[in-house]
């Protein structure tokens, strides 16, 4: 009864020979478990006992790929045993060699990722700058995507196809995505510019084509500034690349400009003294630098001006600087009886 039962043919082969195709699958699968096992038991306990994680990085994202090549080698071996077509053989032989080629890519990005997250991050986290910290997620994803396109590609070759006549297929329509993603071309130029060139980082206070306030993202496409107002501004990555930013986080200190008018009936002595008492202010402040400069400027219609140059340390508050300074010029001047000018007018009259 089992002679007939395994005697009997279907679609060119007997039941014996598609029992044995069917059982080289399940051996080779079950080959490929223990061989999963055997790794993640043996292997890597011999590469946790050494001193780098490379190894131990290779073995991790190895494991899964070469099981799935083993099962589809185990698969294509099984199907050769058989008495087939040749179209259904090419078939067979082109669809192998479509998903080794997948499989080797699912490997190399797997293992390009891994490397990224183990040594590309910390030092890049390590770093002062924080665009490169947003720009690193972006920059993984293009590499899968840029390693997934050419295997495919690669793939459709080697399964017979060609590849250049698809493509050739495709240039109309080719050309008109071309012209659609003129823009989107551009804007990722732009952020690679941003990128390299640094103009500036997240967080920064910046002004960019009028726009006053913090850059919050910087993304493929776009720029995203929060301004003053508490407003969300999106620019384009094409034209911050291409305008004039001012990075005024960047600047080493903020310069204060204070101009004082003190009335005509000032002496000399005390237009002196009201300059030492500036310096005295500035220097007394440990939040202001030492550099600072007062000047008998002018005569003005209505008051002897004065000014008073001084700058804010990197990182102080200005307002909060900006009022310390000015209460205390009030407060003393007012002590020592230096009057603040303000527009008057004194009319002569004639008799006649």
């Amino acid at each position: 009864m089992f002679e007939d039962f395994f005697s009997r043919t279907y679609y060119g082969n007997t039941m014996l020979e598609w029992s044995m195709a069917f059982g080289i699958i399940i051996i080779t699968a079950l080959l490929a478990k223990t061989f999963y096992f055997v790794i993640g038991k043996s292997v890597k306990q011999l590469t946790k006992k050494t001193r780098n994680e490379f190894d131990d990085i290779l073995i991790d994202m190895f494991e899964e790929p070469v099981v799935f090549a083993l099962v589809l080698g185990g698969i294509w071996y099984a199907f050769s045993t058989l008495h087939l077509s040749g179209s259904v053989q090419q078939f067979i032989h082109h669809s192998f060699y479509f998903l080794i080629v997948l499989d080797a890519a699912w490997f190399l990005t797997r293992f390009l990722d891994a490397v990224i997250v183990h040594y590309v991050r910390p030092f890049v986290d390590k770093t002062e700058t924080k665009l490169d910290d947003q720009l690193l997620p972006l920059l993984r994803k293009t590499l899968k995507v840029s390693i997934w396109i050419i295997a495919v590609l690669v793939a459709l070759n080697n399964a017979g196809y060609n590849v250049g006549a698809i493509l050739a297929s495709l240039g109309i329509g080719g050309l008109a995505f071309a012209l659609a993603a003129k823009d989107t071309v551009a804007n990722l130029f732009g952020s690679l510019t941003i990128f390299l060139d640094k103009p500036f980082e997240v967080k920064d206070r910046v002004i960019v084509q009028g726009y006053d306030g913090y850059v919050e993202e910087v993304g493929l496409r776009s720029t995203r500034i929060r301004t003053l107002h508490g407003r969300m501004v999106t620019l384009a990555n094409s034209e911050v690349a291409n305008a004039s930013i001012e990075n005024i986080t960047s600047e080493p200190n903020r310069k204060i400009t204070v101009d004082l008018g003190l009335t005509y009936d000032t002496t000399p002595e005390q237009m002196e003294k009201a300059m030492a008492i500036l310096r005295e202010i500035v220097l007394g402040n440990d939040e202001l630098e030492e550099d600072v400069v007062t000047a008998f400027t002018a005569f003005n219609d209505s008051s002897l001006n004065i000014r008073l140059i001084y700058y804010i340390k990197k990182g102080r508050s200005v307002f909060g600087n900006q009022t310390k300074v000015n209460l205390e010029i009030l407060r003393r001047f007012n002590e020592e009886k230096l009057a603040f000018a303000f527009p008057t007018q004194t009319l002569y009259l004639e008799k006649a």
